[in-house]
């Protein structure tokens, strides 16, 4: 069963990439990290849903967040805080995909916030995250604009 969930998980994944972006920055109508506080995942070490009142404009999208404190830490170093490859799904960019992610399936590693398209694909992407990540980040300047 547990390899059906992985197998339907990658299927929905790699579908999911003919649904992505164009734009640098992964955002829905709720805003980057679909309206989650990207300060929260270091401040909080979980994900915290961004309140619209809270919000900055940055890379074009607005970034929401759950109180004045991380909005203004954000203001002050939004590189810091901003998830990695604009907020598309690590794992995605390693395989030369931009896909959605999750605000549920995140990890901080090596102080840089990372997602995913869902906790399952997380999983995969989690076996061998050192190697996703160095791909990842050879393939993004690549990937960044395009659809």
């Amino acid at each position: 069963m547990k390899s059906f969930l992985l197998i339907a998980s990658f299927t929905i994944f790699t579908s999911a990439a003919v649904f992505a972006q164009k734009s640098p920055v992964f955002a829905t109508d709720a805003g980057a990290i679909r309206g989650y506080d990207a300060v929260a995942y270091f401040k909080d070490s979980k994900a915290v849903k961004g309140d619209s009142l809270l919000s900055f404009s940055w890379n074009g999208v607005d970034w929401h967040f759950a109180n004045q404190e991380n909005l203004d830490a954000f203001k002050s170093d939004p590189e810091k805080f901003a998830p990695q490859y604009g907020g598309y799904c690590a794992y995605g960019l390693s395989t030369g995909h931009k896909a959605p992610t999750d605000p549920q399936a995140w990890m901080i590693t090596d102080g840089k916030l990372y997602l995913n398209y869902n906790k399952n694909v997380q999983q995969i992407w989690l076996k061998k995250q050192t190697e996703c990540i160095q791909t990842a980040d050879k393939k993004w300047p690549a990937l960044k604009d395009k659809e």
